[in-house]
């Protein structure tokens, strides 16, 4: 039997991943009825973490820490964020429902600087649209209308290695996209049909990639590995596969059954592995009741924190829940009253 084409570059991408090493995470939203919306992710990293939960007001002043000509904003929504080393912000949502999430992209490439396009810090990336935008259809159109250039920096524990980031945004109304700096341009894949994403390669390659398994009986056959593209294919299938429901915690549950099949088991992490991290944490945001999941891979529990129970109000402080290395604070059930006021983390200058 004849080798498809379709096939032939998945050989060919393979071999390719094969030869590259990478941190790897998942990310993959949940439609279901009568506009129940849910966005899950893992977070895999060869390196324990430090990731603690942090509430955003309103009003914050920010400024994009990425040198003279840094984007400068204040803050409309007022957001929950999760943080990456207290020095970024990685996952999270903002009170009008918009979700934002950062995971690795090996081949990113970010641009040079032009000298004249404002700039922000990769760090601040996420957190620059919790802070302005209820949708994503409204993030979009502000991005193609007003051009910014993001600068990464260097990798906690690993001097002069620079992070390879890409960004997921997705909304109460189920509208999603994929934002990607390949070559130092940047691409957008908008709609409601980019509802996964992991590492590698670029996202117009892994849904060609994608395009070939569809082909292949999903309840005979489904890649397994733990490499980005498999773990790609196997959340397409499944986020559709689980049960469709309205009630809040049957979504949550099949969200998180879905990423916890594309984790990597804890203690995982083969040096000449491609996208090969232990999954530290997982996350799942319900757009729609604004409640926020969390559990870590060293605990038997799942939190989650009510927005409504928040304060996002100009005059509210600051409000921090210490987590420790990788989540690894023992919490169970609803924790919104379990913050305290905390002077706001510094976000990590890029360059």
């Amino acid at each position: 039997m004849p080798i498809t084409r379709s096939l032939l570059t998945t050989l060919a991408i393979s071999t390719c991943l094969i030869a590259a090493e990478a941190q790897a995470c998942t990310r993959v939203t949940y439609h279901g009825p009568n506009e129940t919306w849910l966005t899950g992710r893992t977070m895999d990293f060869k390196d324990p973490m430090v990731s603690n939960l942090w509430v955003f007001p309103r009003g914050m002043v920010r400024h994009g820490s990425a040198g003279p000509r840094s984007a400068e904003w204040t803050a409309t929504y007022g957001s929950l964020i999760v943080s990456g080393y207290d020095i970024s912000t990685v996952d999270g949502m903002n009170e009008a429902g918009l979700n934002a999430n950062l995971l690795w992209l090996a081949n990113a490439g970010y641009p040079e600087d032009d000298g004249k396009t404002p700039r922000i810090s990769l760090a601040l990336w996420a957190q620059f649209y919790l802070d302005q935008f209820a949708t994503v259809a409204e993030a979009v159109e502000y991005t193609k209308a007003n051009p910014m250039q993001v600068v990464s920096g260097e990798v906690p524990g690993r001097p002069g290695s620079l992070a390879p980031l890409h960004l997921s945004l997705s909304d109460a109304t189920g509208d999603s996209a994929i934002f990607e700096w390949i070559g130092g341009e940047l691409r957008i894949h908008h709609g409601r049909d980019y509802r996964v994403m992991t590492n590698e390669p670029s996202y117009d390659e892994q849904l060609a990639i994608t395009s070939y398994w569809r082909n292949v009986d999903w309840r005979s056959f489904l890649p397994g590995t733990n490499r980005a593209t498999d773990r790609f294919v196997r959340a397409s299938t499944y986020i559709d596969a689980v049960v469709q429901s309205d009630d809040p915690r049957i979504p949550a549950a099949a969200v998180f059954s879905v990423i916890r099949n594309v984790s990597v088991p804890y203690g995982i992490s083969l040096p000449d592995a491609p996208n090969l991290s232990t999954t530290r944490w997982r996350v799942v945001a319900d757009q729609k009741n604004r409640l926020f999941y969390a559990e870590s891979a060293t605990s038997p529990n799942v939190f989650w924190v009510d927005l409504a129970r928040l304060d996002f109000s100009e005059s509210a402080e600051v409000r921090l829940l210490d987590l420790g290395v990788d989540m690894s604070r023992m919490l169970a059930g609803e924790v919104s009253g379990q913050f305290v006021p905390a002077e706001p983390f510094t976000f990590e200058p890029a360059g």
